[in-house]
């Protein structure tokens, strides 16, 4: 247990230093998410009294496609030397590699998030934790598994020769019941309605990351190797 967690904090750590020095998942994310969050907002009516409802499916919009391009561009620099060929020679737990990657992506998301959302707050006027700070919750949790199926379809999709456009393919549907939970939950703090349902939604997050956390964690070496 002790080696699983230090590869893990290994990986964590080799790709925060190299995204510290060459910038480029968060700022490729980030200029992604700021432009389609600009341009719902002109084409949204700012006094529309729908505006509120539909505020986090917009902003799951832009968190999602800009994490797709995010993990593509994670994945790109594995293998662009053949990183990750070297990674999985390693004599260490396979998965472990595998759940490094999944952490580094999360804080390059939520790192993202920390300034998309204030953003979104001033171009929409809505404010997402004006009823319940559960959306902090709400937003990790989620992104937790989105990195989770997406770092190991990316991983998967790379060995194809055409990765970047298989990947939306094979991960959106997959996603669809994590994407529901997180934007119906999200709405309700955004709104204020529904709020005794938050929790139920929460919990379908949890036990969608939990599932697929055992599963994927089960599976990753056996995959791999084929």
């Amino acid at each position: 247990m002790k080696n699983y967690i230090k590869t893990i904090y290994y990986i964590l750590e080799k790709d925060i230093l190299l995204e510290l020095r060459n910038k480029d998942i968060i700022s490729s994310m980030l200029i992604f998410s700021l432009l389609i969050v600009t341009i719902f907002s002109f084409i949204i009516n700012p006094a529309a009294d729908y505006k509120r409802e539909i505020a986090s499916g917009i902003l799951w919009i832009g968190v999602v496609f800009s994490g797709l391009l995010g993990l593509n561009r994670s994945i790109a620099i594995e293998t662009a030397d053949d990183t990750f060929t070297a990674l999985m020679l390693a004599p260490v737990d396979k998965s472990a590699i595998l759940f490094g990657k999944v952490l580094s992506n999360t804080l390059f998301m939520v790192a993202m998030e920390l300034i998309i959302i204030p953003v979104f707050t001033i171009f929409y006027n809505v404010n997402i934790f004006a009823n319940s700070y559960l959306a902090i919750l709400i937003f990790i949790s989620c992104t937790y598994g989105f990195c989770l199926l997406g770092t190991f379809f990316s991983l998967i999709a790379s060995k194809t020769k055409i990765g970047e456009i298989i990947l939306p393919v094979l991960l959106l549907p997959i996603l669809i019941p994590l994407l529901l939970a997180g934007i119906q939950s999200l709405s309700s703090c955004i709104t204020g309605e529904n709020l005794d349902n938050i929790s139920q939604w929460i919990g379908i997050i949890f036990i969608f990351d939990l599932i697929f956390t055992v599963v994927i964690n089960a599976i990753f070496e056996y995959i791999i190797e084929e």
